[in-house]
Order: structure tokens, then sequence, then C-alpha cells
């Protein structure tokens, strides 16, 4: 059931392991299931949304791929358009590393560079896409994009022998946490809470909580790129609606030190708008939250969703952990 993408066809992405965390359970003080994502073939979740999407693109004759993407959608959309046969454009802003780059080039994507952010990009992608017979692959405001996500939550039911307390995860543009959102609705599971972290400098989804409405932040100046979205999808907000969701937004220091703890922890290597999620359990958020009421005393087990690592290297975790003064 997990893996299957609605119509048949095998789908892009694997069904991801869910393994236990010692390390962060013993940070958390609870039981920590970690779904780990960093393991999809392109290294993050987007190959389930963005893979469904080119999928049904390509049956209903698209010619040509379009996506804008600071790294980890586009390489989803390079490796669907690879497995269809068909050519892709990426767009990424002028902050995205020369590593991802050269792996989207790997992929046989064509990339161009436009703008300083991905709002940006996004502006240039949707001029592209009026070219006849190329489609755009938006990187998470698609209801598609969020159908192939919430097989995460399905796999999730497979795989643990009761519903978690909460599911940990970060939010960029919002994609996974609709998608969550909607495999939660799905599986009868829509009463367990949703943490989601941002880092300041990249907290469209929390500024936008805080007001109400869609807010568009005047800058992205976080190091968490892959999470630079101005402003998160509407979806996003209604999500909260549908849901317990507590948003809690880590400083760049401590998303940084997060991955960096989970190397030496788990031996895996995830980039820093993943160590957003990480930083919730390493910082004793769960706790505080605890504390305040808004979660559960005691919390069973909590599921930390490791949303991906295909944008980073180790010399760019030195970088940042140099930018950041934290040698």
């Amino acid at each position: 059931m997990a893996a299957q993408s609605g119509r048949g066809e095998k789908p892009f992405h694997i069904i991801s392991p869910v393994l236990e965390s010692l390390p962060l359970s013993q940070a958390a003080g609870t039981k920590v299931y970690m779904k780990l994502e960093n393991v999809q073939p392109t290294g993050s979740f987007k190959i389930r949304g963005i893979g469904r999407l080119c999928q049904e693109a390509a049956k209903k004759g698209c010619r040509h791929f379009v996506c804008s993407s600071g790294g980890n959608a586009g390489l989803a959309a390079a490796y669907a358009a690879k497995k269809l046969g068909l050519p892709v454009t990426v767009v990424v802003p002028s902050t995205t590393g020369p590593a991802t780059v050269r792996k989207l080039e790997e992929l046989g994507a064509k990339v161009e560079v436009s703008g300083q952010v991905w709002d940006e990009a996004n502006r240039r992608a949707l001029e592209l896409a009026q070219t006849e017979g190329w489609v755009s692959i938006h990187p998470f405001d698609h209801p598609l994009v969020w159908q192939g996500h919430a097989s995460l939550v399905w796999e999730l039911k497979d795989s643990l022998e009761t519903k978690p307390d909460a599911i940990l995860l970060a939010v960029g543009g919002g994609g996974l946490l609709a998608g969550v959102v909607a495999g939660l609705h799905q599986v009868g599971w829509q009463d367990v809470p949703i943490v989601t972290a941002e880092t300041r400098g990249a907290h469209s989804f929390h500024a936008a909580l805080a007001a109400g409405r869609l807010v568009s932040l005047p800058d992205i100046t976080s190091v968490a790129k892959c999470l630079g979205a101005k402003m998160v999808a509407a979806r996003a907000l209604e999500c909260a609606q549908e849901c317990q969701v507590i948003s809690q937004v880590v400083e760049d220091a401590e998303a940084v030190r997060a991955v960096e703890q989970f190397l030496d922890d788990e031996r895996m290597l995830v980039q820093p708008a993943c160590g957003a999620a990480l930083a919730l359990l390493y910082t004793e958020r769960l706790q505080r939250l605890q504390r305040e009421g808004q979660l559960r005393t005691p919390l069973a087990s909590v599921v930390v969703v490791v949303c991906g690592g295909g944008s980073i290297q180790a010399a760019q975790l030195r970088a940042l952990k140099s930018q950041l003064g934290l040698e």
C-alpha cells in the first residue's frame, strides 16, 4: 500500500527505513523513531511528490519539465525526468552550491541560474513554462506533490506498532507538511500533533501563523537555504486548522550543531534544513512543549522526519560552522 503512487505505475521513491535512535531518544527523554528520507534515490523526501507529479504530467503529454529549486526538488525533478526519458530545465538561485549544480547536470538537467532566492528563480521557471509542451513542476505547492508525500505516513503506519504521540518535521514551502497532514487523515491519525521546525530568517510559516494570513519575509537570511521560500503555500496555513500544528523556530547555530551531532550519533550527514527538525530534539524543545502543556506527558514515542541530505558535503558543514562561529 505504502509505495503505491495511486495509478498502478511504480513510483520513483523507495519505502524508507524507520529506525529507533538511542541518542535522539536520550536527548528527547522519549522513544524517537527516525523516518530516513535522506536515503531516497535523490537524497530527500521530495522524490515522493515530485516523482508523482512528473509521472502524471508525462501521461498528459508533457514534452519538457521545468522546476525551480534550491536543490532537493530540482534533483527529484531531474531524476524523474531521466526515468521518464524527458528533458528538464532546473532554475536555481545564485546561492545554490556548485556541488548541487554538478549533481543536477550529471542527472541530465539543463541548469539555469536566476535571482538571489528561490522566489526569484521560480518567477523565471514560470516564464519558461509558457513554452508549448513545457510543464512547471512546482517544488511544494501542488495537490499531486502532497499526495505523493502522503505515502510517507502510510509507511509509518505499516512500520510502527502504535501511532506516535507527535511527528516532527521541517517546513520550507509547506509541501511536506501538507503531505503529512493528508496522510494522517488517510490513515485515521489526524489527532497526532505535528511539531514544525524552521530556522530564523526562513520562518515564513511561523510568521504566517502569527499573523493569521500568508506573510512574505523581506529576505531569506538563514543558512538553511532549502527552507528558503519567502512565503509558504496557502495549503500550509489550512493544515494548521485541520490538525494540531505546533510551530517552532530554531536558530541557524542550533540547526548546524544538530547536523554535526547527528553525524556523530547516527553517522549520516544531513543539511541544515533537516537539522532544524533534529534541533527540536537536541535542544529539549519537546520537554519544554510538554511543560507548557502543548504536548502530552509522558510521550510514548515520536517520529522525526529526517527529510534530506542531498545538498550537503563535509566541506560545506565546515564552512557553515566557521560562518556561524561554531569552530
